[in-house]
C-alpha cells in the first residue's frame, strides 16, 4: 500500500454549471474533461474525491426560450439536464453527482446565504431605474436591448457596448433603442433592488487573494479590479422571473448568478443525503477538507470575488483554489457554425472517438489560462502517433507471441528489472504533474516512455528470434517486458482515456489499474486474447463531423427565418449606386502584428502591411480570433477611409469581415493575391 493510500485526502471538485439553455459543445467539454482527469487521477491514488456539478436552471433567457416553445421552464431543463448528462457520459465525464440549480437543497441554502448575510448587515436596497418592455411587461437586461451606438452611430448594438467602435455607454444612451424581445420601444421605469455589500469584504478578499488560492495570472487580473474599486452587486431582479424568490421581498427574485454558485453547495448536499455524508466536513469554517472549483477565465469575478465573500460572510468555508482555463478556438480562430468548427458534443461523438479529443485537450492542456487551439490536422496526427502508433503498438507487437509462446502466460520472471523499475518510479514525476494540473507534461513523459519501450522492441526484434529454433523463451521473456511496460503507461493513462485502460485492464486480466497497483510486476501471469484498443483517426471522420455541424447551422438558420425579435435575419441596408460603391478603395494587406487592447473587450490592434506601406487599424474581431492566429494573414482593408480617433489610438482604415449573432469571419483573398493590390 502506497503512502497516499494509507494518509487519503477528502476533496470535493466542481466544473462551473452549464446553462440549461443549450447544448454541450466542445468548447464547454475542455472545462469537464480538465476537470474529470484531475478526479480520476486523486481517486486512482487512493483519495476520497468527489465530483459534483448541476445545470444552471434560472434566469429570463430560459423562461424567454420556454415561453417560444409553448412549454414550462421546468420541462424545458428536465429536458435539457437529460441531453447534458448524456453528453458528458458519452466522454466519459463522471459526476458523483449532477443535480440542478432549480433544487430544493438549492432555495434552501440561497435563503440560508441571504438570511445571513441581510443579518449581519451585508444586504443593501436602493431604487434604480430601467429599461422596461411593456408590451411583454418585464424588465430588460442589457442583452435584450438594441440601438444605434451614441459615440459611432452604427445600429444594431447591444445595450452596454458597441462592436463597432468599443465604446461602453448605458441603455439610456442609445439612440432609438427597441425591445429585442418585443420590438417594442422601452420605456424607463424605476424598481427597488437589493445588493450584496461586496465592498464590506475588500480586506478580506485582499488576503484570500494572495494566499495562493488563484493562479498568478488571475491574481493580477484581480488586483487591477481591486484598483479601481469594488461595487455593490445587485442580486435581484423584478417578477416574471424563472428562479427562487427573496424571502423577504415578495415579486422580487434572487438573480441567477446569486443561486447559480450555490449549487455546488445544494448538489454536494444531495449527494450527502443519498450516501449518508456529513457535509459540514466539507463546507463548516474550519473544514480541513479540499473545495476545488475549475472554471473558464471569463467567470473569474463572481468566483474568486462574490463567491468567497459571500461563503466568508455567510459562516462558510471557501474554496482551496479557483482553477482557471483557457477557451478552446480550433484551427487558429474563434469555433465557427459556418466553418463547421462549432462542433456540438453530440455531433462530435457521433463521428469520432471521444476519448481522441480527452488525449488531445490532456496533450495540450497546462496550468494555466492560455486558450487551447484545436487544430484539426495535428488532432489526427497526434493521436494516431500517440495512443496508436506508440502505446497500443506496444500490446499488439507483444500479445501475439505471448499467447502462441506462453499459452497466454508471462514468463515466471523479469528479464529486465531495472527497466521496468525505472518506468515505475517514472510515475512519482507524472503524478506531481497531475496533481499540478500539468497534464501536457505529464503526457509528454508518458510518451518518452512508450518511446523507450517501443525502441526496446524493435532492438530485440522478437519477431526475428521467434523464427530461429531454441529462442521461444527468450521471445517469450522480451514480449513479457513489453506487456509490463504497457501496464505502467495504462496506469498513467488511465485518467485521461478511461474506456481504452477498462479495455486494457480486462486484456491485462487485472483487478485494477489504480496509480499504487503499478507497483506488482506481472510474472507467470494469464493475459487474455488482445484485441485492438484504439483504431486509428481518419480524415473523412473529421470532414463528415464537421459537415454535420454546418447541417445543423442549416437547421437553425430555418429556425431563424420563423422567428421574430433578436432571432430574425439581418434586413439588406439602403441602397447606393455605382458611384458611391466606386468611391471605396478596397486593397488587399497583410496582417503584419496582431495585439490585444488593453481594456477593450472586442478590439484588437492591426498593423497592416499596404504593399510599402503599413497602417494600424482597430478592428472589433477580438471574440473571433487569437491574434497569433492573424499574422501573416491577407486580409481586405478600405483603404481610403478616413483616420478616425479612438480612445486606445487613431484606427486608419477598416478591415473587412462578414458576421452575424454566431460570429465574425474576417474576408480573405484566395492565394496568389499580394499586399496592396486593389480590389476590383
Amino acid at each position: 500500500m502506497s503512502n497516499t493510500a494509507r494518509h487519503p485526502r477528502k476533496i470535493l471538485v466542481t466544473s462551473a454549471l452549464p446553462y440549461a439553455n443549450g447544448a454541450i459543445h466542445l468548447g464547454h467539454l475542455l472545462e469537464y474533461i480538465q476537470t474529470d482527469i484531475w478526479v480520476r487521477f486523486q481517486k486512482s491514488r487512493g483519495h476520497e474525491c468527489h465530483y459534483v456539478c448541476a445545470d444552471d436552471a434560472h434566469g429570463t433567457a430560459i423562461m424567454l426560450r420556454a415561453e417560444q416553445e409553448g412549454i414550462a421552464s421546468e420541462a424545458l431543463i428536465e429536458r435539457v439536464s437529460r441531453d447534458h448528462q448524456t453528453d458528458f457520459s458519452r466522454f466519459g465525464v463522471a459526476f458523483d453527482n449532477y443535480h440542478s440549480t432549480h433544487s430544493p437543497e438549492n432555495r434552501h441554502f440561497s435563503e440560508l446565504i441571504y438570511t445571513r448575510l441581510r443579518d449581519k448587515g451585508h444586504i443593501a436596497t436602493r431604487d434604480i431605474e430601467q429599461m422596461f418592455d411593456s408590451v411583454k411587461g418585464l424588465f430588460l437586461a442589457d442583452r435584450f436591448i438594441k440601438g444605434t451606438c451614441p459615440k459611432c452611430k452604427t445600429e444594431d448594438q447591444y445595450g452596454d457596448n458597441c462592436e463597432a467602435c468599443g465604446a461602453t455607454y448605458t441603455p439610456a444612451e442609445l439612440i432609438d433603442p427597441v425591445s429585442a424581445i418585443s420590438g417594442a420601444s422601452p420605456e424607463v421605469r424605476s424598481s427597488t433592488h437589493y445588493f450584496f455589500k461586496l465592498p464590506d469584504f475588500a480586506d478580506f478578499l485582499k488576503s484570500w487573494i494572495d494566499d495562493d488560492h488563484v493562479q498568478p495570472q488571475i491574481r493580477n487580473k484581480l488586483m487591477e479590479w481591486f484598483a479601481s474599486g469594488f461595487n455593490e452587486w445587485d442580486i435581484s431582479r423584478d417578477a416574471p422571473y424563472f428562479g427562487f424568490e427573496i424571502p423577504d421581498a415578495p415579486g422580487k427574485y434572487f438573480y441567477v448568478w446569486l443561486d447559480a454558485p450555490i449549487g455546488y453547495l445544494a448538489s454536494f448536499q444531495n449527494l450527502c443525503d443519498r450516501q449518508g455524508m456529513d457535509f459540514d466536513t466539507y463546507w463548516a469554517p474550519d473544514s480541513s477538507a479540499e473545495v476545488y472549483h475549475f472554471i473558464g477565465k471569463d467567470i473569474v469575478y463572481f468566483h474568486a470575488l462574490f463567491w468567497p465573500a459571500m461563503l466568508h460572510g455567510a459562516d462558510f468555508r471557501t474554496p482551496t483554489a479557483v482553477n482557471c482555463h483557457g477557451f478552446v478556438t480550433v484551427n487558429g480562430a474563434k469555433m465557427s457554425k459556418s466553418r463547421g468548427t462549432f462542433i456540438k458534443a453530440a455531433t462530435y461523438a457521433d463521428h469520432l472517438n471521444p476519448e481522441y479529443l480527452r488525449y488531445y485537450f490532456a496533450a495540450k492542456l497546462t496550468s494555466g489560462v492560455d486558450d487551447l487551439d484545436l487544430n484539426l490536422e495535428d488532432f489526427a496526427a497526434r493521436v494516431n502517433s500517440d495512443l496508436v502508433g506508440k502505446v497500443v503498438n506496444i500490446a499488439s507487437r507483444c500479445a501475439g507471441f505471448v499467447k502462441k509462446l506462453g499459452g497466454g502466460r508471462l514468463a515466471g520472471h523479469c528479464s529486465e528489472p531495472e527497466m521496468v523499475a525505472r518506468f515505475i518510479a517514472a510515475g512519482d514525476a507524472i503524478a506531481e504533474d497531475f496533481e499540478a494540473r500539468e497534464f501536457g507534461r505529464a503526457m509528454r513523459r508518458v510518451m518518452e516512455l512508450a518511446d523507450e519501450a517501443n525502441t526496446y522492441i524493435a532492438e530485440a526484434e522478437p519477431w526475428v528470434l521467434a523464427k530461429q529454433q531454441g529462442r521461444e523463451q527468450e521471445v517469450l521473456e522480451i514480449c513479457s517486458v513489453g506487456i509490463n511496460l504497457f501496464r505502467q503507461l495504462m496506469v498513467y493513462l488511465a485518467p485521461v482515456v478511461p474506456a481504452m485502460a477498462e479495455q486494457a485492464r480486462a486484456f491485462l486480466g487485472l483487478d485494477s489499474l489504480d496509480w499504487h497497483s503499478r507497483h506488482t510486476l506481472l510474472v507467470d501471469h494469464e493475459i487474455a486474447k488482445f484485441t485492438p484498443l484504439m483504431t486509428r483517426v481518419e480524415r473523412d471522420k473529421i470532414d463528415a463531423m464537421m459537415a454535420a455541424s454546418k447541417e445543423d447551422l442549416v437547421e437553425e438558420q430555418k429556425l431563424k427565418e420563423t422567428a421574430k425579435g433578436p432571432l430574425a435575419a439581418d434586413p439588406i441596408a439602403e441602397e447606393i449606386d455605382f458611384d458611391d460603391f466606386a468611391k471605396v478603395d478596397l486593397r488587399i494587406v497583410r496582417i503584419v502584428q496582431a495585439e490585444y487592447v488593453e481594456k477593450a473587450n472586442k478590439l484588437l490592434k492591426l498593423t497592416l502591411d499596404l504593399g510599402g506601406e503599413t497602417r494600424t487599424v482597430f478592428a472589433g474581431i477580438r471574440v473571433a480570433y487569437a491574434p497569433e492566429a492573424l499574422e501573416g494573414r491577407l486580409t481586405v482593408m478600405v483603404a481610403n477611409l478616413a483616420p478616425r480617433k479612438m480612445r486606445f489610438g487613431v484606427s486608419e482604415g477598416m478591415v473587412l469581415a462578414a458576421g452575424d449573432d454566431e460570429g465574425i469571419y474576417l474576408l480573405s483573398p484566395d492565394s496568389g493575391a499580394e499586399p496592396g493590390q486593389r480590389v476590383r
